[in-house]
């Protein structure tokens, strides 16, 4: 198996580890000191500030799996090229609170060292996940029109 396929593999195992709440086996998938840097507004998101090591991003996780019950997603597109692999991803998360599923498109970035992951950047539609976290149209807060 070329370190490609092994690498992807390795993303595929990750991704469903984390799907289904396995948030140690997930990590198992990561260096001691993996570096974890989304592109996410954190006055919004407070919890999706840069991570760097598995205990930091282990409490990322669980704050995540505290406020959504069901988390699923969906890879059409996965590249990978040494020791990168990157996603192309569809995220569908169910909130605690109400029910209500939180769709969001993202591309994920892993970079390997040793057969582990080192490094996760994602790239998220964050305009659209704020208004879905939110439930709210948030275009008449940014431009300051009146909403009825």
């Amino acid at each position: 198996m070329t370190v490609e396929k092994l690498n992807r593999q390795r993303v595929l195992h990750l991704l469903d580890a984390f799907a289904r709440g396995d948030i140690e086996a997930a990590l198992a998938c990561c260096t001691d000191d993996v570096d974890f840097l989304t592109h996410a507004p954190i006055d919004v998101l407070p919890h999706m500030v840069p991570r760097h090591g598995k205990a930091e991003l282990r409490a990322l996780w669980q704050t995540i799996w505290s406020r959504y019950s069901e988390i699923r997603y969906k890879a059409p597109l996965i590249v990978a090229e040494g020791e990168a692999v990157a996603t192309y991803m569809q995220a569908y998360f169910r909130k605690r609170r109400n029910d209500r599923i939180v769709q969001f498109d993202m591309a994920v970035f892993y970079t390997f060292r040793g057969g582990l992951v080192a490094e996760i950047r994602e790239i998220i539609d964050s305009y659209d996940l704020v208004q879905q976290v939110l439930e709210r149209e948030i275009g008449p807060l940014i431009t300051g029109a009146r909403v009825d």
